[in-house]
C-alpha cells in the first residue's frame, strides 16, 4: 500500500488504538495532492481511518497532522459532528511521515451534481438546512473552552487573507487578467469589520461532509487542513461559491442544483437567525472566496505550465477556465 508501511503501521495501531485486532487491511480512499486517507479494517470488521501527508511533500506546516488531530479532538467536544480522534503518531520512522487515526463514520459525500440527484427529493431540503445549522454550531463554539484559543490570530483575518492571496496572484499569474487585478484592488479597499472570532473551517461545503442521506443529516465534518481562527462569515461566503441552488447550473462538485435543496438566500436567513450575525455584506465574502479559489486555480495551472504537473493534461483546462469564471463571479458579487 503506497504511503503505508503495513507491517510497522499495524504494530503501532494495535498498540495505540484500543480494541483494534490484527491482521489489518488498508484501502486508499482519498489521495492526490491533498492528505492521503486510508480505511483500515481489523480482523473483526472494525474500521478506522488513517490520515497522513501526501507523498513527497516538502512543507510539513502545510500538512500538519498534529494540528489536524488537535482540531478534530477539540471540535469533538462541541455539537459539531466529527469523527472521534483515536491516536496520533509523530514518529516518522513508522511509515515515513506523521499520521493520525480517527473513527470511521458511515455516510456519503455529496461531491457532484449527480450525487445531489441521487438523494431522495424529500431529503434534499433537510440536508441543506442541517448543513447551515452545523456551520452555525461550529461558529458558536467557545474556542477557549475547547482549547483552540491559540490556534491562530483572532483579528484581521480577511485583511491578512486578501494581502496573502493578492501576493500569491502576483507570484502565480501566467497571463494578463485585468478582472483578477480589479477584484484584488476592490477587496483591499473595503475590508468589512470582523463580527467576532470563530473557528473558520476554510473549505466548508457538501464535498467535505459525510451525510446520512436517508435521515437528511450531516454526520461528520471532514478535511480540517485549512482550519484556523478568523471571521466566521468567510465560511458563509465560501459556501455561496459552491451553492448553485435548485434549478440552476451547478459546478461539477456542487450537488445543490437538484430540485428540493434550499436556496442560498434561505441558508443566509437561517444562519442569521441562528447566530444573530449581520449578513448584509455577505457578497463581499462571496467575492473574497471566489478570488481565493481563482488564485488557487491559477497556481495549479502555473505549476502545469512550468512542467511540474505533466500527469494531468485532461483536467488542466478546468483550472485555467476557473480563474476567469471565478474572477467574474467575484466582480459581480462586488457590484459589477
Amino acid at each position: 500500500m503506497q504511503g503505508v508501511d503495513e507491517g510497522a503501521v499495524t504494530t503501532w495501531l494495535v498498540a495505540h488504538v484500543d480494541g483494534l485486532v490484527a491482521p489489518l487491511q488498508y484501502e486508499l480512499i482519498a489521495g492526490g495532492r491533498s492528505n492521503l486517507t486510508y480505511c483500515v479494517t481489523d480482523r473483526n470488521g472494525r474500521r478506522v481511518v488513517l490520515r497522513r501527508p501526501p507523498l513527497g511533500h516538502v512543507l510539513a506546516t502545510a500538512h500538519d497532522m498534529a494540528r489536524e488531530h488537535r482540531i478534530i479532538s477539540a471540535v469533538g467536544r462541541t455539537a459539531v459532528p466529527v469523527p472521534a480522534a483515536l491516536a496520533l503518531c509523530q514518529d516518522d520512522s513508522v511509515t515515513g511521515a506523521p499520521f493520525y487515526v480517527m473513527d470511521h463514520v458511515e455516510g456519503v459525500v455529496l461531491g457532484s451534481d449527480e450525487a445531489g440527484y441521487a438523494v431522495a427529493p424529500e431529503m434534499r431540503r433537510a440536508l441543506g438546512l442541517h448543513l447551515i445549522d452545523v456551520l452555525g454550531d461550529l461558529h458558536a463554539a467557545d474556542i477557549d473552552a475547547i482549547g483552540l484559543g491559540d490556534l491562530g490570530k483572532r483579528d484581521g483575518y480577511v485583511a491578512r487573507q486578501v494581502r496573502r492571496w493578492s501576493a500569491q496572484w502576483e507570484q502565480s499569474r501566467t497571463r494578463d487578467l485585468p478582472a483578477v487585478d480589479e477584484v484584488a484592488r476592490r477587496l483591499g479597499l473595503r475590508i468589512p469589520e470582523q463580527q467576532g472570532v470563530a473557528i473558520a473551517h476554510g473549505d466548508y461545503r457538501f464535498g467535505n461532509l459525510l451525510v446520512d442521506a436517508d435521515q437528511g443529516r450531516v454526520v461528520a465534518v471532514l478535511d480540517w487542513e485549512l482550519c484556523t481562527l478568523g471571521d466566521p462569515l468567510a465560511d458563509v461566503g465560501y459556501l455561496g461559491v459552491y451553492w448553485a441552488g435548485p434549478g440552476k447550473a451547478a459546478r461539477h462538485n456542487d450537488p445543490t442544483g437538484a430540485p428540493g435543496f434550499p436556496t442560498y438566500a434561505e441558508l443566509l436567513d437561517r444562519y442569521a437567525a441562528r447566530t444573530g450575525r449581520d449578513l448584509s455584506d455577505i457578497q463581499y465574502y462571496v467575492a473574497f472566496s471566489s478570488f481565493r479559489l481563482a488564485v488557487i486555480s491559477e497556481g495549479v495551472y502555473a505549476r502545469y505550465v512550468h512542467g511540474a504537473m505533466g500527469d494531468m493534461p485532461d483536467e488542466i483546462g478546468q483550472f485555467k477556465d476557473a480563474v476567469e469564471e471565478l474572477s467574474m463571479t467575484a466582480l459581480i458579487a462586488l457590484g459589477g
